[in-house]
């Protein structure tokens, strides 16, 4: 199908009626994920570690993150990370270690895939698959997550246009899976007091123009985790159907993204505000 990007008008991103516009399904798309259902009323918070870890790290997060009111738990086992001597993650180790604390804590699982070969091992253990900004634009992964019978989420690649995250979820569900969830989780920008610039208009753009549900990364947004609390409550402000956060019961011995990351209390806390927030906007953070 070829895509005709009207140029005259900033309301018609998408001027075909490709699968994730509002031209296709005027109604909102909701996602259930192993019970969690996204894009309804309630705002759902997904919260973890960057990495799994350990046990320990894994199972005291866990916990105290559900007890927070976190409805899914993230956690990667395999990792993308920008020098290759730095921690990648445990592999299906680290799968195994999520499936286990998902029996204990009945919190679902999202976790990375960033292979084609890694997708059928990531989905036996999974309850969603996420795909990072740096494979947002990776179409044979795409294409692949797309043929499974989970739900994906999308990350926003860093320098990507809202056209180009549209196209990118267009290949999942082309492929048959219309369990997509987008995320908003910063783009790259001459600042650089942060580690990307969130971009809060995409939400109501966004919203705007595709059905599908839209969350957003307030950790990856700044990469500072005092500036995460204020983000996250502008996200959900600006209509966001839920947030993901990195959570670690020992933030500054973290392997990965100790400095983004929420520690327990500071979660806990968040949690009470983010509450606030969801009343003042007539919807629920149970």
């Amino acid at each position: 199908m070829s895509i005709n990007v009207c140029e005259s008008s900033p309301d018609s991103l998408l001027s075909v009626p490709v699968k994730v516009s509002r031209q296709h399904k005027p109604g909102n798309t909701t996602v259930d994920i192993s019970g969690v259902e996204i894009g309804a009323t309630e705002i759902v918070i997904i919260a973890g570690p960057c990495a799994v870890e350990s046990n320990e790290q894994l199972t005291e997060t866990a916990r105290a993150v559900k007890s927070a009111g976190a409805k899914i738990l993230r956690g990667g086992a395999f990792k993308p990370r920008t020098s290759p001597y730095s921690f990648q993650g445990l592999g299906e180790e680290g799968l195994k270690m999520l499936s286990a604390i998902r029996a204990e804590t009945g919190l679902p699982v999202v976790t990375e895939v960033m292979d084609t070969r890694q997708v059928k091992i990531v989905a036996k253990y999974a309850d969603m698959l996420q795909v990072g900004s740096r494979n947002m634009q990776n179409y044979p992964l795409l294409k692949e997550v797309g043929m499974q019978n989970k739900p994906v989420l999308l990350k926003r690649g860093m320098m990507a246009t809202i056209e180009e995250f549209l196209l990118a979820a267009e290949y999942v569900l082309n492929q048959g899976n219309e369990n997509v969830i987008l995320c908003e989780r910063g783009i790259r920008t001459f600042e650089n007091s942060t580690r990307n610039t969130l971009d809060l208009s995409a939400i109501p753009m966004l919203k705007r123009h595709t059905h599908l549900p839209v969350i957003v990364d307030p950790s990856h947004g700044t990469g500072h985790r005092w500036m995460v609390p204020a983000m996250a409550k502008a996200a959900l402000a600006a209509g966001a159907d839920g947030l993901i956060m990195e959570v670690h019961y020992k933030p500054d011995e973290a392997l990965c993204d100790g400095y983004q990351s929420l520690g327990l209390k500071d979660f806990e806390d968040l949690m009470s505000e983010l509450r606030k927030i969801a009343l003042a906007t007539d919807r629920e953070l149970k």
